[in-house]
């Protein structure tokens, strides 16, 4: 079940180059991020553009920069599983978990109903609504694995990386104004910026810039929204498959719930239950943002720049309708709350 996540020794060696250098962007993206205030993400998938010629047919990093792309983001993907816990769900209460399910679930058939008006394809809706709606770059990549392949695959996922990590960012400084204008107390504000920025790092620094008590909360309910993942990939998984639409490999299906969604959810349910020591949560919450962080610098080497220019006004103004129409959803639910 789990081949896709330990690849054989023969592939590790072929893939090394590659990923040495996804690893080296990585670095330099956390290094910069570190010491001029930009996201990391952005930082890696800028710096993988840059390297796109090293991803070209006969390169010996094309291998590892495709392996890189693939493997280490679902083994990421996998490990945030760690961070969720029942106990963490029960701490918010049920009216304020059911506001940002209710967000997540919505603000993806927003996007399936809006992309119409755009000229894009329920793929794209997909992407950019489970992006905007869940965890941003992490939901991007996750659902990407699952979607069936077409020729602009790459190009859309990197734009809906980008634009969430950008939409991302200006939120983090806009979005507690707007708390404050709206008059929220420190939890309600914690659960607006949790339940509608669109990246953790960014929902972290937006949060505790107002309180520590709008820090936790907006952490506790973001990190709801991530629990989410596994939920939202097996179902669009089980509706592509039904509809036969899935990728066919060899005569072969893909299975019903990839590897990494199984892998998600067992760490979630052993962190349920106590198992995982707090020490190894937070090991494996490091190991997951490199891993994604490596990931998507791998994504980007792998995209031409000039292809994703080339994704249209459109495409930007339904990414953006979805991060507005989430926002206006909790505002108006906090409201109708209290």
């Amino acid at each position: 079940m789990f081949s896709d996540l330990i690849p054989s020794r023969n592939t590790l060696h072929e893939a090394f180059p590659g990923f040495a250098v996804a690893v080296l962007v990585a670095a330099t993206a956390q290094f910069l991020s570190e010491h001029y205030g930009a996201p990391a993400m952005l930082l890696a998938l800028l710096l993988g553009l840059a390297l796109n010629f090293l991803a070209e047919d006969g390169t010996r990093t094309a291998p590892g920069i495709s392996f890189t792309a693939r493997t280490v983001l679902r083994l990421g993907v996998a490990l945030l599983g760690a961070r969720i816990s029942v106990e963490m769900l029960a701490d918010l209460g049920g009216p304020s978990i059911a506001l940002v399910a209710a967000g997540v679930i919505l603000t993806i058939c927003f996007a399936l109903v809006a992309t119409r008006f755009v000229g894009r394809s329920w793929r794209f809706a997909l992407l950019t609504g489970g992006s905007v709606a869940i965890c941003g770059a992490s939901a991007a990549m996750a659902i990407a694995a699952v979607l069936p392949k077409h020729e602009k695959s790459e190009r859309d996922l990197v734009f809906t990386v980008l634009s969430v990590t950008v939409l991302s960012t200006v939120a983090m400084v806009v979005y507690p104004m707007f708390a404050q204008s709206f008059g929220f107390t420190p939890r309600d504000s914690g659960v607006f910026l949790g339940g509608t920025i669109h990246d953790v790092a960014q929902v972290v620094g937006a949060g505790f810039s107002i309180s520590p008590e709008t820090g936790e909360t907006a952490t506790l309910v973001k990190l709801i929204r991530v629990s989410m993942l596994a939920p939202v990939v097996l179902t669009i998984s089980l509706v592509i498959r039904w509809r036969g639409l899935a990728d066919v490999s060899g005569g072969k299906a893909p299975p019903l719930l990839p590897s990494f969604v199984v892998g998600f959810l067992i760490l979630a349910a052993l962190n349920s239950f106590g198992l995982i020591p707090a020490i190894l949560v937070d090991w494996a919450g490091q190991l997951s943002r490199w891993a994604l962080l490596i990931s998507i610098a791998a994504v980007g080497i792998k995209t031409s720049l000039a292809k994703m220019l080339s994704v249209g006004g459109g495409a930007i103004a339904l990414i953006v309708a979805e991060t507005i129409f989430l926002g206006v959803f909790v505002v108006a639910g906090l409201h109708f709350l209290a």
